[in-house]
């Protein structure tokens, strides 16, 4: 079945994995702090400093917190979590 234009363009905004939002946000954040633009280190090594921002851990949290939900034998009964 053909798409529409509409269709295909609003294909590409969505999110193909879960958690993809908050990985997202993650990312931005870390890759702000001082530990990646001036101590020059990856967004990976930072993710571990115990001198992230409040913010940034929040959305550490909130990311682990979806990952570990995939893996969680009650989402069968009540669906994933998409945030």
């Amino acid at each position: 079945m053909p798409k529409f234009y509409e269709d295909v363009e609003e294909t590409k905004q969505k999110k193909k994995h879960p958690c993809e939002g908050l990985r997202d946000d993650l990312l931005e954040c870390i890759s702000k702090t001082d530990c990646v633009r001036k101590d020059k280190k990856t967004p990976r090594e930072c993710l571990h400093d115990p001198l992230i921002p409040e913010k940034c851990a929040m959305f550490r949290n909130a990311f682990f917190e979806c990952k570990r939900s995939l893996l969680d034998m009650r989402t069968r009964f009540r669906g994933r979590r998409y945030y």
